[in-house]
Order: structure tokens, then C-alpha cells, then sequence
């Protein structure tokens, strides 16, 4: 923030000097050039008259040799005085026989024997005067008696135009220089109180960690924002720790009752009719499912007010333990579990988030397998040719981990609504909360990644989690191994 407020400073400083010292430089610029050409317009004027005394009196080739080295010396030009026809009379200066027989030619000269005084002036780019020549006629009542032209050096006002240009160049480069030192200082005192704000709100958001930002410096708008900010944060400790207290509390107020309410429909097992204990297996599944949807939304609370920061995970390593914490209950089932697919490498994730999601995923995927049919655990890497989420195409590398199942699958309709809480398909097996997938693509969600159900190649579900790789910056995900054997548990029969 204090580089753009000082460039911002500079920027309108700079824009400011350019447009009073470009033009102060060249109407300097002119004015020399007006005062050197009204000099000379003057010195040749003095000359004319004087020449055209002396040839009224008969005394040119006396007097006006003499005139011209004088004034020459004088102005430490050139003067050349001519008759009516072009002939020389006098010079400050040797001429060739050439230049002289072409004096009459002259563009000066010949406009001034018409009668007509000219001044012959080139600047420079930047307003010095490099040439000036001054021609004027000599006139004796109104009949034209010769011409007078005067060359000015302009080495003098062409090096004091430069030195304004330098002296004014100079003088920009010390006002940018205090208006650099002036908004350094105004950047820095303005910056520092929105620098504290900055830091704590990336630790508030970060970690979770309200810190009362003090400022009594400052522009009174960032006092005002910082006073905003320290009651905002303030709400937000209080709000998530009753969050925190909520989600403490109802673990044990809601499992308690609970489990006492499924105790005591067990001990009625033996005194209720034969005719009434589908009733009484009926409570005890809604107990069960309203005990598993009261997990889900504890879990659900958590996530959302844990705001965990983000870990490697050894995504093949997670894998193979859910495989093993879950085989024995596949093979009551009667169903395969299959591990397979090359060596994934490491992802970023929230901790715990992979475990949850694949238990999740496999709890569904058996509660909908037949017996005799197979879900399999297939983690990969994304290749770039493959298009399945192209908004990320170009974004960095991922991992693909796939859940898929054989059984009846679900349509394009059921698959887009499959993530709403407590929506469950209307052939669903009993049991399910409609919290499993939620709370999967919250934590996909919360790991960097994201969550889709697609048709799978066998007619049943294909769960993906994709879920961003560690890139080799920051330790190389992607070693190449051996792709992993196709790993089986067959049921028990």
C-alpha cells in the first residue's frame, strides 16, 4: 500500500512539473529568441541609417568599411553593406569572388533591396535559436539605396536556453525528490494502521484468533474502521464460542437420551406381543438413524467451526487402512472391496478429511451393492488430456479418488441433488440420514477440492473426490513407482 500511495504521490507531482515547466521553458525559450531578433533588427537599422548618410555625402567607401568592422566587432557578428544593384561596399569580413558576384541573389539581401526587411531565425527542438540573420534596406527618401545584413552569432542565447532547460529539469528533480521524502512519510502514517488491520484479520481468519486492533493514529476514516473491525471480531469470538459450546454440549445431550431411549426399546423385546415387534424393530432403526443423523450434524458443526488449515496427506496410504478397517464388514456383506490404481502420490487436505470422506463413500456404496458385486477404491492422478472438471483445465495438478459400486446407481436429477442435507433417493435403502454426501463435499470443499457423482462404467455410482496434489515446490508429489496390483477382499460365503 505505501508504494502505490508514494507512485500514486509521484505520478500526480511529475504530472504537475511537466505542465509548468514545458511551458515555462519555451516561453523563456521565445522570449530570447524575440529580444536577440529585436536586437539585431535595431543594430541593423543603426547601420542602414548611418549607410545612407554616407552615400548621400559621397563617403561610402570611406566611412562604411570602418562602420561595418566596428559594429561587427561590436555585436561580434558579420555586417555586409551593398548598393542598389547588388554590389558590395562593405564587409566585416572577406567574401570570394563568387559569394560576392552572387550577393544580389541572397534571399535576405534580395528582399531587401525591394524595400522589404527580413530576419531569418531557426531554433532548435527545444527553443533555442541556432541562426539569425537580420537583412534591412537602405532608403534615401522613398528610392531604395542598397541593403544591410547582420549575422548574429547564437551560441550565447543557445546555451542560456539549455541552462533554463537543465535549471529547470533540476529544479522538477528536487521537487520529485521532496514529494518523494513528504508521501513516503504521509504513506507510511496513512499504511500503518491499515497494515495492523490486515494483520489481524489473516489471523483471525487463519487461525481462529480474535486480536482488538488499537489504533489512535491515522486518518479518522481507518480509526473508524479499526473501531468497526474490533466489534466485528468481538461478535464473531462470541458467536463461535457458543458455536464451540453447542457443538460440546450436544454430543452428550443428545447421545445420552439416545442410547438410553434404545436401551430401554431393547428390554421391551421380550414383554411386547409377537404381532407388535415390527413396531418395535421399526423404533429401533429410527433410533439408530436418528442417532447416526445427530453424528452427521455434530460433524457438520465441527468442520464448520473448526477451520482447519489445510496438511499433506498420503492418499495411498489412507486408502489401504480404510480398505483393512473395512473389509471384514464387506465380507458379511458378501461383497468384494478392491484397491487399485497407480501410486497417487500426496494431496492437500484438512486433517481427517480423507478418512471421513471415504468412510462416507463406502458405507454408502455398501449399504446399495448386492451381494456377489464389487466396489472399488481407485485413486489416480489427473492427467491433462482429461476434461472431466475443464473450469480447472489449467489450474494446478490433482488427484482423483474414485468409489465405485455396482449397484443401482441413481439418475442425472438424483445425481445433482444427491448433496443437499437429509435428501435421500426415493429407492434408497433404509438407514441413510441424507448427511453422508453433504458432509463429503463439505470436506472436499474445505481440502481445496470438490465432489461429483458420475454414472460408472458397471451401471452403479462413481464417486469422485478430486483434491489438489502436493506440487514439487513443495515436496514432490509424483515419484514415479510401480502401479499397485489389484488388491481384492472376497467375501465371506
Amino acid at each position: 500500500m505505501t508504494r502505490r500511495l508514494l507512485l500514486s504521490y509521484l505520478t500526480l507531482a511529475a504530472l504537475l512539473l511537466l505542465c509548468l515547466e514545458i511551458p515555462l521553458g519555451f516561453v523563456y525559450s521565445r522570449g530570447e529568441r524575440e529580444r536577440v531578433t529585436s536586437m539585431a533588427k535595431d543594430e541593423a537599422e543603426s547601420v542602414s541609417a548611418f549607410a545612407s548618410l554616407s552615400i548621400a555625402e559621397g563617403r561610402a567607401a570611406q566611412d562604411l568599411p570602418e562602420r561595418a568592422a566596428h559594429c561587427a566587432e561590436r555585436i561580434g557578428g558579420k555586417v555586409l553593406i551593398v548598393d542598389k544593384s547588388g554590389g558590395l561596399l562593405a564587409s566585416s569580413h572577406p567574401l570570394t569572388a563568387v559569394e560576392e558576384s552572387r550577393l544580389a541573389s541572397w534571399p535576405g539581401i534580395a528582399a531587401a533591396l525591394r524595400g522589404t526587411a527580413t530576419a531569418d531565425v531557426r531554433t532548435s527542438t527545444i527553443g533555442g535559436v541556432e541562426y539569425l540573420a537580420v537583412a534591412t534596406p537602405v532608403l534615401q527618401g522613398d528610392e531604395g539605396q542598397g541593403a544591410v545584413r547582420i549575422t548574429v552569432p547564437t551560441r550565447m542565447v543557445h546555451e542560456r536556453v539549455h541552462h533554463v532547460w537543465l535549471l529547470l529539469a533540476l529544479g522538477g528533480l528536487a521537487a520529485l525528490i521532496a514529494v518523494a521524502v513528504v508521501g513516503f512519510a504521509i504513506a507510511r502514517w496513512t499504511g500503518r494502521p491499515i497494515r495492523e488491520l490486515e494483520r489481524a484479520t489473516h489471523e483471525l481468519a487463519v487461525g481462529g484468533t480474535v486480536v482488538p486492533v488499537a489504533i489512535t493514529k491515522g486518518p479518522p476514516e481507518v480509526r473508524s474502521l479499526a473501531a468497526t473491525f474490533n466489534r466485528t471480531a468481538a461478535r464473531l469470538e462470541h458467536l463461535l464460542a457458543s458455536q464451540r459450546a453447542f457443538a460440546g454440549e450436544a454430543s452428550h445431550q443428545l447421545k445420552t437420551p439416545l442410547a438410553a431411549l434404545r436401551l430401554r426399546l431393547e428390554n421391551l423385546e421380550n414383554d411386547i406381543a409377537l404381532n407388535a415387534r415390527g413396531g418395535l424393530t421399526a423404533a429401533l432403526t429410527e433410533t439408530d438413524r436418528l442417532a447416526r443423523m445427530v453424528e452427521g450434524l455434530l460433524a457438520m458443526a465441527r468442520l464448520d467451526e473448526s477451520a482447519a488449515e489445510r496438511e499433506r496427506v498420503e492418499l495411498g496410504r489412507v486408502c489401504e487402512e480404510r480398505r483393512r478397517a473395512w473389509a471384514p464388514l464387506y465380507e458379511r456383506h458378501g461383497v468384494w472391496l478392491a484397491l487399485a490404481g497407480d501410486y497417487p502420490g500426496e494431496v492437500m487436505a484438512v486433517p481427517g478429511a480423507v478418512e471421513q470422506i471415504l468412510d462416507n463413500l463406502l458405507s454408502n456404496a455398501l449399504r446399495v451393492s448386492p451381494p456377489g458385486s464389487t466396489v472399488s477404491v481407485d485413486p489416480r492422478r489427473h492427467t491433462p488430456h482429461e476434461r472431466r472438471f475443464p473450469h480447472r483445465a489449467n489450474g494446478p495438478s490433482w488427484v482423483e479418488l474414485h468409489v465405485m459400486d455396482e449397484g443401482p446407481g441413481m439418475t442425472e436429477e438424483q445425481r445433482r441433488r444427491a448433496f443437499d442435507r437429509f435428501w435421500r433417493a426415493p429407492d434408497a435403502p433404509k438407514g441413510g440420514t441424507g448427511l453422508g454426501l453433504a458432509l463429503v463435499q463439505r470436506l472436499a470443499h474445505a481440502s481445496g477440492g470438490e465432489a461429483v457423482l458420475r454414472r460408472a462404467p458397471s451401471g452403479g455410482l462413481d464417486a469422485v473426490i478430486r483434491l489438489p496434489a502436493v506440487g514439487r515446490g513443495g515436496g514432490v508429489a509424483g515419484v514415479a513407482r510401480p502401479a499397485r496390483p489389484l488388491q481384492e477382499v472376497a467375501p465371506g460365503r
